[in-house]
Order: C-alpha cells, then structure tokens, then sequence
C-alpha cells in the first residue's frame, strides 16, 4: 500500500470543514491524560522521596477522572460542549494548581489526596467530546476512518507525554512536568469550546416523549466497558512491568523505547484498520477484535530478554487499535439519543478503571514474582479481554440502529480508500 493510497481517505476526511481545528484543539487537550498520573508521581516522590505515597497520590487523581468523564459528557449532552467546557478548564486551571502549591508548600497530606481528587474531577474525557463531533458530521464509513486517527492521536499523545512530562520534571523541577500537563490541557479544552460550528447539536425531545430519560448503559455499552476494564488492565500492567523487566536487564533507559513499540504497532494498525472495508457487522468486528487482542496478548509469555520484548511488543500492539476502533464504533452506532458524549465517555472511564488497577496488579507482581514472571499480568487480563467480548457477543445481537444527526441534517459522506 503506497503512502498516497494510505493517507488519501484521511486528506478527504480534513476536508469537512472545521475537521482539522477541531481534532487538533482535541489533540492539544488530550496531553493531561498522560502526563498528570506521571507527573503526580514524580511531584510527590519529589518533594516525600516515597513512592508509595506517590503512587497512592496519582491513583486518587486517576481514579476520579475515570469518574468524573461521564459526568461532564452527560452535561455536555444536555448543555453543550461549549459552556460546560469552559467551567471545566476554569475548575481544572484553580484544582490543578492548588494541587502543586499545597504539594510544594508541605500543606497536610490528607490536603494532597482532596486537591488530586478534585483535579481529575475537574477534567473532562477530551477525547469523548472530539469523537463525538465527527459523529455528528460523517457518515458509518467517514467515522471508521476519522475514528481510526483518533485512536492513532491517543497513541501519539501516550508516546509523547510521558517522556515530556519526565523531562521537564527532572530537568528542571518536579511541578513544571505536572503544571505543563494542566497548561496544555486548558489550552486545548478552551480551543475546543471556541469552536461552535462544529459543536454537535443538542438533543432535544419530542413534546410527547417520556420525561424520564433514558439510561445510557445499555447493555452494548456495559460489554464494551467491561471489556475495556481487562484490556486498560493490560495498558497498565505493562507499564509497570516493562519497566521493571528493563531494570532488571540493566537497562532500564530502554523502558520507554520498548513502550513506544506497542505504541507504534497500534499506530500502524489504527492507519490501515481506518481505511478498510470489513466484512461482518460492528458487533462481530468488536468481538473479533476482542479476540485477537486476547490472543495476540499471549505471546507476552515468550519474553525472556529485551529484543524478544521488542518483537513481541509489536506484535501485541497491532491488535490495539483495532479493538478500541470497533468497540467506539459500535457503542456510537447503538448511543441513545441524547446521550452519545456519555456514551463514549464511559469506554474511556473502562479503560482507564482497567489501566489503575493493571498497575497495582503489576507493580504487586513484580516485588512478589519478578517482572519476568510478572508479564503473567498483561498475558491474563489480555486473554480475559477477548473471553468477556465472546460472552457479550449474545448480548450484542440485536437490530442496529441508523446513527443518523440529532437535528435531522445530512453527514459529510467521506469516501473510503479504493
């Protein structure tokens, strides 16, 4: 596949008007995701020399952003992006700040976890909101494809935040990792509000419809996240212990390198996976994806040096993309009205359920075990992952909806490759 042939459909789908704006700004106000967990981490180690207390620190924070995504996209639904967007910036600028000076200034530590708390709750998933405005404009095959880069932004953001972060952190002090975190994320938040053309409209219900709303939690959406808890649960187990493996080799400054290769394996899938045309429906796309996630996760067994760790990072990461494309397409395809920016919020609070608890897993099993034997973790939750698709396949075998604009307007039809 030429260069042209693979970027073509991607050119086109920059062609809507606003696209680019709109999923740069998103971009932009994606780094917090992987920059505040890292950067908490290197603050609190920083100023306590515990990363116990550490640890404790930034799982808080994670754990209340994970909670807060739906929250916040539920209000965007009813609201708009726009105005609640901005109250959030406001609330995560003033949280995450406070954060870092109570930190710094040696305030009480029980001050640490209610100030780490309220700046994951104060953080919108980013992510969400640009998704939910390419659903709002293209049609089932245009989303594919735009779906597709954003899984390819995400990773792009997972690779370069962490190094970012940890540069700035010990180059030149522990809170600038974190505040640039909070900067960019601001930046990119506001950008996104700014932008109303491309705001996805509000839902707005029939005179005779039924006051009380409907649940968001249908039982598509419940499989998918349950799903997506064992597959973060692989994101985060790896992390702990690749790096754990990299000491233990001697080499841990080729840590980062050896994350970056599952990165670029799902950077790679998403590119094609975005342009192809699939047999089968969303439903048995999510779940074949499930699968070969799962079995692809098995070769984490094998790893017994660096170069082996490479190879099978690789391979592991072409099935990534893939299984994070289907399962937002699906949950977008089967949203219900009103409430697709909740919708997608909670596949990314599974996800990031799944990655706090793969880490404590994994860093429990590399003092207990070794990392070696640690990789146990990754290779388990990886396999639950594709076991937990299959069993909801029965779940997920029900008419599919026509995803169609909330106002009644047309989509861009953006063409596929070929």
């Amino acid at each position: 596949m030429s260069p042209r042939t693979l970027l073509g459909p991607y050119t086109r789908l920059f062609a809507v008007p606003g696209s680019a704006r709109f999923s740069f700004a998103g971009w932009v106000g994606r780094f917090p995701a992987p920059m505040l967990g890292l950067g908490a981490v290197l603050l609190v180690e920083g100023e306590t020399g515990s990363y116990g207390l550490a640890g404790a620190v930034s799982g808080t924070l994670a754990l209340s952003f994970a909670v807060a995504g739906p929250v916040w996209a539920r209000a965007m639904d009813r609201r708009g992006q726009a105005t609640v967007l901005r109250i959030a910036m406001a609330a995560f600028l003033l949280t995450g700040t406070a954060f870092v000076a109570t930190v710094v200034a040696g305030g009480p530590r029980w001050s640490w976890f209610l100030l780490a708390a309220a700046t994951g709750f104060s953080s919108p998933n980013i992510g969400s909101l640009v998704r939910a405005r390419w659903s709002a404009l293209l049609d089932p095959q245009g989303r594919q494809t735009a779906f597709a880069f954003e899984a390819v932004a995400d990773e792009v953001v997972f690779v370069l935040g962490p190094p970012l972060v940890t540069l700035l952190a010990t180059l030149i002090a522990p809170p600038v990792g974190f505040l640039t975190g909070i900067v960019l994320g601001v930046v990119g938040g506001l950008w996104l509000a700014g932008q109303r053309a491309t705001e996805p409209p509000l839902h707005v219900a029939a005179p005779d419809a039924p006051k009380r709303r409907r649940s968001v939690l249908t039982p598509t959406l419940l499989v998918v996240v349950v799903t997506y808890l064992a597959v973060g649960t692989v994101f985060g187990a790896i992390d702990v212990v690749v790096v754990g493996f990299a000491e233990e080799e001697g080499a841990q400054a080729l840590s980062g390198l050896a994350l970056a290769v599952f990165a670029f394996g799902s950077l790679v899938a998403g590119l094609v996976y975005g342009l192809a045309k699939l047999p089968g429906t969303l439903a048995a796309r999510f779940v074949a994806t499930g699968l070969a996630f799962g079995l692809a996760a098995q070769v984490l067994w094998g790893v017994g040096s660096l170069p082996v760790l490479v190879g099978c990072g690789f391979l592991a990461g072409l099935t990534i993309a893939p299984v994070l494309v289907s399962g937002t397409s699906l949950v977008e395809s089967r949203a219900t009205p009103g409430g697709l920016t909740e919708s997608l919020a909670w596949t990314i609070t599974g996800l990031t359920v799944g990655v706090t608890a793969g880490s404590a897993l994994a860093g429990a099993a590399v003092d207990a075990w070794g990392a070696e034997a640690a990789f146990a973790v990754p290779a388990l939750a990886g396999g639950l992952a594709g076991l937990l698709a299959m069993a909801g396949s029965p779940l997920l075998r029900r008419p599919v909806r026509t995803a169609v604009p909330q106002d009644g307007s047309p989509r861009v039809d953006v063409p596929a490759a070929g």
